[in-house]
C-alpha cells in the first residue's frame, strides 16, 4: 500500500507545481464536477506543452506498468486456477477473474478516453466527456464491493 501511495505522490505531485507557477485566464470555471489536471490547464492563459505532454507520460506510463503488473498477476491466478483438481472450482475461480477484469475496465477505459479527449477530442461534446469522467471515478468503487 505504501509502494501505490508513493508512486501517485510522485506521478501527481509536478502537476501541481508546473501549474502554480502558469498564470491563469480570468474565466475560471472548471466546465466539469471535480478538478482534473487537464480541466485546470484549460484556464491557463500560457504554453502548456510540457504540461500536456508530461499528462500524456504519466497516463501511458501508469496505464502500462498496472497492464504489466495486473498480466503478470492473472498469470499467475490462471496457472493455479487450471491447477485445481475439480471443475466447479475452476469455474468459480474464473467467474471472480471475469468480475475483476470487468471492474478494471470500467476503469481505465473511461479514465483513458477522458485523459485522451482532454488532449485531442475537441470535437466530442462536453456532455460526453463530464459523463465519462464522472463514471470512471464512481462506478469502480461501487462495483468493487459486489
Amino acid at each position: 500500500g505504501a509502494a501505490v501511495m508513493m508512486r501517485a505522490l510522485l506521478w501527481v505531485s509536478p502537476f501541481c507545481f508546473m501549474v502554480s507557477r502558469l498564470p491563469f485566464c480570468p474565466n475560471q470555471v472548471i466546465p466539469q464536477s471535480y478538478c482534473e489536471h487537464m480541466a485546470v490547464l484549460k484556464l491557463v492563459c500560457a504554453d502548456t506543452r510540457i504540461n500536456r505532454a508530461y499528462g500524456l507520460f504519466v497516463a501511458f506510463s501508469v496505464a502500462s506498468f498496472d497492464l504489466l503488473v495486473i498480466s503478470v498477476s492473472y498469470v499467475m491466478i490462471l496457472r493455479t486456477v487450471l491447477g485445481l483438481p475439480s471443475r466447479e472450482a475452476r469455474l468459480k475461480a474464473f467467474g471472480t477473474c471475469a468480475s475483476h477484469i470487468c471492474v478494471m475496465l470500467a476503469l481505465y477505459i473511461p479514465a483513458l478516453f477522458t485523459f485522451l479527449t482532454h488532449r485531442f477530442g475537441h470535437h466530442v461534446p462536453r456532455v460526453v466527456h463530464i459523463m465519462l469522467a464522472n463514471l470512471y471515478l464512481l462506478v469502480p468503487p461501487m462495483l468493487n464491493p459486489i
